[in-house]
């Protein structure tokens, strides 16, 4: 019966389907027209004949004769009724052997088939439905979000504006659901002021429609947009974007900063509620040849060292590891620490490196800039097309593979490659050209998608940064508002209430690291913080504590100490009601 019910309402929605109709009515029309006029011919040929019927015997003879059902127990005698009989044979079988099952396919099969798909691809979601992320664009942004949005127990879906492109989604199993963007009454019906986040990644006008028609309907609700233009991106931000993603200038600034002839200023990459999370290049500073216990950074500026960046993933720092200039520290401390780390550590090698950039797009072209704004080393930037580079006069304009092309870059003398393409097989096949050519060379490299930094790494790179993990990081870091921290690669900041199991012990004793894989990396009791403390310090019975790790690290050691929630629920109920008070 619903089944029944879905493909009528599909029929009387549908603009084709109704017209079809239409036709269907005027077929049945002719069709009861022959019937008649077919039953009056058998009773006027019968009595030419000599033979007498009833008007009942005249529409069964018809029938059953249109049907080739022909049962032979009423029959013509003269040449006259049999050709008759053929006429009305020839006509049945068009009628009931080619029109009716073309309607039946048309008018039953298909739109049943049609409700099927739109139940895998509703147009509205159910009214329960809340505390969702809405996504308008299953890019390789969403691909690498929805994991983590699961991970944290987000309900998603993927708004499509059309059928086809909601099922391909589906048959991949991804959640997703159909609706115009620029409708008011899609959000409506995705339900935007139950969800937690818009997050739209299309065109720079789409984003801009979605962006402000969302907006209208959803005052408080966070709305994360990217934006392919400094003049896109202030668009969206009067069109009421909490967030505008410019992921080119991210990812260029971030490869600016790691790699190994930058300046040794602690850079901040996150801010968890007044604790500081910095890189700081080792190159170019005393740091380098001594261990982190003998370098006496937490004494000199009074920062944590609580990891470094290896080949992108981030390692717990070790006393007894080496410091050497490729060593990039992950550091925690306020903002007045940094400074002094600043003051206390810097670089004091004179000459400036060569940077060779292969790629000339939005992330070439912001990692030169970038690096120019740091003057710390010379750069040179290599792109097949000139209209890529023509705010950037000194470019290099060819093929990256060609010896003369790189001997006019200056790539005998270069000691960075940062390779920026835009395609994931182009960036693997000229990191192992590279590698190849000069063992030497630091290569540092892009990734559009997760699955290909793992091959970028075995085919010789030193670094890869995933454009979509980047992405996904930067999203959930703003869904998941103040509270938590996600770094690159899957590595989590995040704070817990002090366990009753914990209050009172020495940290030495709790093993938490060996036990969970966090690292608790500041303390907080009555308003002052312990940053880094050591190993005989003493939890005190009430606070709070911050803790690195992976996301899996976290979910092992909230199972395996069971932190109290509900004060950390109520610091954010009481942050997100001050935010929403704010002008």
């Amino acid at each position: 019966m619903k089944g029944l019910i879905s493909v009528v309402t599909t029929i009387l929605q549908d603009r084709t389907s109704r017209s079809n109709l239409q036709a269907l009515v005027r077929l049945l029309v002719v069709l009861v027209g022959l019937t008649v006029v077919f039953s009056i011919l058998f009773h006027l040929i019968m009595e030419w004949e000599g033979q007498k019927h009833s008007w009942i015997t005249g529409f069964y003879w018809t029938l059953t004769v249109m049907t080739t059902l022909g049962f032979g127990d009423i029959t013509f005698e003269g040449d006259l009724g049999r050709f008759f009989s053929i006429v009305v044979l020839v006509t049945g079988v068009i009628f009931m052997l080619v029109l009716l099952p073309f309607t039946f396919i048309e008018f039953f099969y298909a739109p049943w088939m049609r409700a099927q798909a739109a139940a895998k691809a509703p147009r509205e979601l159910p009214s329960i439905m809340s505390n969702h992320v809405i996504l308008t664009c299953y890019d390789a942004v969403a691909t690498a979000l929805i994991p983590m949005l699961l991970k944290y127990g987000h309900p998603y879906v993927v708004l499509c504006p059309t059928l086809v492109e909601a099922l391909e989604l589906d048959e991949r199993g991804v959640k997703a659901a159909v609706g115009d963007l620029d409708d008011p009454e899609t959000y409506r019906k995705m339900r935007i002021e139950q969800a937690a986040m818009l997050v739209t990644t299309r065109g720079d006008m789409i984003n801009a429609n979605v962006t402000f028609t969302a907006r209208e309907l959803a005052p408080n609700l966070p709305i994360v947009a990217s934006a392919g233009s400094h003049g896109c991106r202030d668009v969206l931000e009067l069109a009421g974007a909490t967030l505008v993603l410019r992921l080119e200038d991210v990812m260029g600034n971030t490869l600016a900063r790691r790699i190994s002839i930058r300046d040794s200023d602690a850079h901040v990459i996150g801010n968890l509620e007044g604790l500081l999370i910095a890189e700081a290049s080792a190159a170019g500073t005393p740091l380098v040849g001594t261990t982190l216990a003998q370098s006496q950074i937490r004494t000199q500026s009074g920062v944590s060292v609580i990891g470094t960046w290896n080949r992108g993933k981030l390692e717990i720092a070790q006393p007894d590891k080496v410091i050497t200039d490729d060593t990039l520290f992950v550091l925690a401390g306020t903002q007045k620490q940094l400074d002094q780390f600043n003051r206390s550590f810097t670089t004091t090698s004179k000459s400036k490196p060569r940077v060779l950039i292969i790629g000339g797009g939005r992330v070439g072209r912001a990692t030169y800039h970038a690096l120019r704004d740091m003057d710390v080393c010379s750069v040179s930037l290599i792109e097949k097309r000139p209209d890529r580079v023509l705010n950037i006069p000194d470019a290099v304009i060819g093929d990256a593979m060609q010896m003369d092309v790189l001997k006019q870059a200056g790539a005998r003398e270069a000691t960075t490659l940062i390779i920026t393409t835009h395609d994931d097989d182009t960036n693997v096949a000229l990191t192992i050209f590279f590698r190849r050519l000069r063992s030497n060379w630091q290569i540092l490299t892009r990734s559009t998608m997760d699955r290909n930094v793992a091959t970028l790494l075995r085919a010789g790179a030193d670094l890869v940064l995933s454009y979509a993990a980047m992405g996904a990081n930067t999203i959930l870091n703003i869904l998941r508002g103040s509270d938590h921290l996600l770094l690159a690669e899957g590595v989590n900041v995040f704070p817990a209430e002090i366990p009753a199991s914990m209050a009172g012990r020495k940290l030495k004793d709790l093993q938490v690291r060996s036990q969970t894989g966090c690292t608790i990396i500041a303390v907080e009791e009555g308003g002052k913080r312990e940053i880094n403390p050591p190993a005989d310090y003493q939890l005190p019975m009430q606070g709070r504590m911050f803790l690195v790790g992976t996301i899996e690290a976290e979910d092992l050691f909230l199972k395996r100490f069971k932190p109290a929630l509900e004060p950390l629920r109520k610091r954010k109920h009481a942050k997100a009601k001050q935010l929403s008070n704010a002008p």
